[in-house]
């Protein structure tokens, strides 16, 4: 993809545009998250425990990569920046930079998933599902640098418009994921069955499977040499670093906050027994698939701005702003009437047990209902992010999804006046309606207060 160019686009083509960069991404993400599918139903079958303990297991080690992860996304605007503006010789020391990045943010990271006590305590986890949830936090922390390298490799080629190669790389993990974790799970590899602790070991070894296809990548592709990205190797240098965090700690809050809004549901339900759990774990790996499409159009909204903002071509980031948002609700919407209408066979996939598919079946109804605003406000969050405007973003983020969401869903589930005599995890589903409602309002009204700042700074 070539940096934008400075005259007028029209909508059609920008849509292409979008498209073009979107769909590599949505496969590539499509296949990363059918890996946790895969999980679920393998675990699934295994046992309802054990299904449980990868439901606060995964909940757990999501809301930690995506923290740090999210940081690392800094890479992503910062590149498009450089590329939209012609600097070429400043992309090959950010992505050095954001691999040092990745290194550092990789021991807090594990420290967390080595020693998750206090989080598990904090959710009274029953102690048989305890024990095998430090089981799988412990084999999968042995793959989190892998991860954090890998996804600096992923910011920096969606940023470039090359994201074809991150699909490639998804099919390859994924590929070697699925049979891996059954065979590790059942005993299939002159093993005893592991349970879930099959499938935390099988996570790690594919991370650092996808890293060292990644970086293979990087070194033989001809395409990368005008970036010297090799050849003129830098150690961590503090100015820059810090520059990535300025940008990145609030991506990384945001991602941390909106995620754990929904993963650490997991962690308050577990009172709730373990059909609860199971049921909710269903229902949250469907509501992460759907997300993928709202989320690879917001990924490509965001290059594209961020690619417009380094040229200083305003007015290409408005229109790809407002073509991103139509397609992108459009497709959302449609989403969210078929996966009513195909409900029970879709639950009926999870699990044979009747109580988690009950559960499931009624949390679906809330997944339909959000599809639409969800999408508006990951595309308005991801286009602020494509002008560098991180800050105020992350603070919307924690009053709508910690404050409206997580917080406002413990009320529903536990203490709201219909609910006390019964606690349900669905108060958590219902107050994830309301905040990705309020925040599609906040973020598109802070959207189009930067987009009218830039268009009085050029008038």
């Amino acid at each position: 993809m070539s940096a934008p160019a400075s005259s007028p686009a029209s909508s059609s083509v920008i849509a292409r545009q979008l498209l073009h960069h979107a769909w590599p991404v949505l496969v590539a993400q499509i296949l990363s998250m059918s890996m946790m599918i895969a999980d679920t139903v393998i675990v699934g079958r295994y046992g309802t425990v054990d299904l449980a303990a990868v439901a606060v297991g995964s909940g757990v080690y999501i809301s930690i990569v995506m923290l740090v992860v999210g940081v690392l996304q800094a890479v992503a605007p910062t590149v498009a920046h450089h590329f939209g503006a012609g600097r070429t010789e400043r992309i090959g020391p950010t992505l050095q930079q954001g691999f040092w990045l990745a290194l550092m943010l990789a021991v807090p990271g594990i420290a967390l998933m080595v020693f998750p006590g206090f989080l598990l305590e904090l959710s009274s986890v029953p102690p048989d599902v305890d024990a095998k949830t430090r089981e799988y936090l412990l084999a999968t922390a042995a793959g989190l640098p892998a991860v954090l390298l890998y996804r600096t490799f992923y910011a920096f080629n969606n940023a470039l418009g090359k994201p074809r190669v991150l699909m490639a790389i998804s099919f390859v993990v994924t590929a070697t994921h699925v049979p891996l974790a059954w065979a590790l799970v059942y005993g299939h590899l002159w093993l005893p069955p592991l349970g879930v602790l099959g499938c935390g070991v099988s996570t790690a070894i594919v991370n650092w499977l996808a890293f060292a296809c990644g970086a293979t990548y990087l070194a033989r592709n001809p395409g990368y040499r005008p970036y010297r990205l090799f050849s003129h190797w830098r150690g961590p240098q503090a100015a820059e670093i810090l520059g990535l965090l300025r940008l990145g700690v609030p991506m990384g809050l945001s991602t941390f906050i909106e995620v754990s809004s929904f993963t650490l549901i997991a962690l308050f339900a577990a009172r709730l027994g373990a059909e609860s759990v199971a049921g909710h774990r269903v229902v949250a790996n469907i509501a992460a698939l759907i997300y993928m499409l709202p989320l690879a159009m917001s990924i490509a909204v965001l290059v594209l701005v961020g690619q417009a903002a380094g040229a200083r071509d305003w007015a290409r980031a408005r229109m790809t702003i407002r073509v991103g948002m139509i397609v992108t609700g459009a497709l959302a919407s449609l989403i969210g009437v078929a996966l009513w209408i195909a409900r029970e066979p879709l639950i009926a996939l999870f699990s044979e047990d009747v109580a988690v598919r009950a559960v499931g079946l009624m949390l679906l109804i809330y997944v339909c209902l959000y599809q639409l605003f969800d999408s508006v406000q990951t595309v308005a969050a991801h286009a602020l992010r494509g002008y560098k405007v991180t800050f105020v973003p992350m603070l919307m983020h924690a009053v709508c999804f910690w404050g409206v969401g997580l917080a406002g869903g413990y009320w529903a589930s536990f203490h709201a006046p219909w609910r006390t005599a019964g606690p349900h995890v669905a108060g958590f589903w219902e107050a994830g309606v309301m905040s990705t409602t309020v925040a599609a309002v906040l973020f598109g009204w802070l959207l189009r207060a930067v987009m009218r700042r830039q268009q009085e700074g050029v008038a």
